[in-house]
């Protein structure tokens, strides 16, 4: 039973680690974008659109506040 739970203990930091995998190699194509003030300026706006939209969309689709 020790193996079991030994191994189950793992799983988190597996589940951790493909995390911050997807993300830094979704990032990494981005940060030359960040270089030139125009398009940092523009990458910025587009990502900040991007949680708004989600934002309102989820707010939307629970029912939080009427939209």
């Amino acid at each position: 039973m020790q193996s079991f739970w030994n191994t189950i203990s793992k799983y988190p930091l597996f589940l951790l680690s493909v995390i911050l995998g997807v993300l830094f190699n979704a990032i990494r194509p981005l940060a030359p974008l960040l270089k030139r003030p125009s398009t940092a300026i523009a990458l910025i706006g587009a990502v900040l659109a991007g949680i708004a939209f989600i934002g309102l969309t989820l707010r939307a689709m629970l029912g939080f506040s009427p939209v």
